[in-house]
């Protein structure tokens, strides 16, 4: 059984990210669910929305991808994981979310470490201003 990825973040990112990472992986879809915070829902309805989206089997082991420490989808998301078999990373980008998902069926902690690594090193400058034109 491949590890759930919930992805749980200020409105539009999570559903955003989620139609990403079904565009380079459609058969994903059943494994990627998205959790949006709207500006106006208080954490416990964002709480119940993701505890309905994550349904059972509440152990079966799943990676919640969150996108700002502290703030509000990243506190529902650590009450949420409280007492599931499950790991919590904040700072979500799509090259993480990427390597999660290629990688889901490995167990939650080697994949925890695949979703750090992706994030980090798909952060990287590319150019810089006083780089000359590339010739043709």
């Amino acid at each position: 059984m491949s590890t759930r990825i919930l992805l749980i973040a200020h409105a539009p990112l999570a559903s955003a990210l989620r139609d990403c990472a079904l565009h380079v992986f459609p058969d994903c879809a059943p494994a990627v669910i998205a959790v949006d915070v709207l500006p106006d829902a208080s954490p416990e309805d964002s709480l119940q929305a993701a505890q309905q989206l994550l349904g059972t089997p509440i152990n079966q082991d799943t990676l919640v991808l969150t996108d700002v420490f502290g703030a509000t989808p990243s506190n529902v998301a650590k009450r949420l994981v409280s007492g599931m078999q499950s790991r919590l990373i904040a700072g979500v980008n799509l090259p993480m979310l990427l390597r999660t998902v290629c990688y889901r069926h490995e167990t939650l902690e080697v994949l925890t470490q695949r979703a750090l690594s992706g994030g980090t090193q798909g952060v990287m400058q590319v150019a810089c201003d006083n780089e000359p034109p590339l010739s043709s």
